[in-house]
């Protein structure tokens, strides 16, 4: 059977450069929005998403106050973390911001390019705060050793 991660096991996990899937409360009758999204974390802080002000997903966070963060590691042995909580925080995020965030996913040189090329429809991309209060983990790395 899959394992619970540690705290510093789940922290760590969630860190490393993996897209999430951000879940967020809809509109009655309709399912919960899921979408991915490129994120920021370092363990014992807060969980940052950017995403541009206009759209459903951030309307929609910004109604419900919360959203969760779902990751995972397919590629080997499989494991992941989820996480929800409040936001505490957005601001309107700067070039330097945006291509922090671009070179977290992207090689350096497609990074700058990522974000220059970019600047006209993400140029108002905005940061979204959610600080970590429920998490979900599962890790079968116990489960791959026994059967090696």
């Amino acid at each position: 059977m899959a394992r619970k991660m540690t705290k510093d096991e789940r922290e760590a996990f969630l860190a490393e450069p993996q897209v999430g899937v951000l879940s967020v409360a809809a509109e009655p009758g309709r399912a919960p929005l899921t979408t991915p999204i490129w994120y920021r974390y370092e363990p014992g802080g807060d969980v940052v998403v950017m995403t541009s002000p206009g759209l459903r997903k951030a309307r929609l966070i910004e109604a419900a106050g919360r959203f969760a963060l779902c990751v995972q590691q397919q590629d080997g042995v499989y494991k992941y973390v989820s996480v929800e909580g409040p936001v505490v925080e957005s601001w309107p995020m700067t070039k330097a911001e945006r291509h922090e965030m671009a070179a977290r996913y992207l090689p350096p040189g497609v990074s700058e390019a990522y974000t220059d090329a970019t600047d006209d429809t993400h140029g108002r991309n905005i940061a979204i705060v959610m600080r970590p209060e429920r998490w979900n983990t599962s890790d079968f790395s116990d489960i791959a050793e026994q059967l090696a």
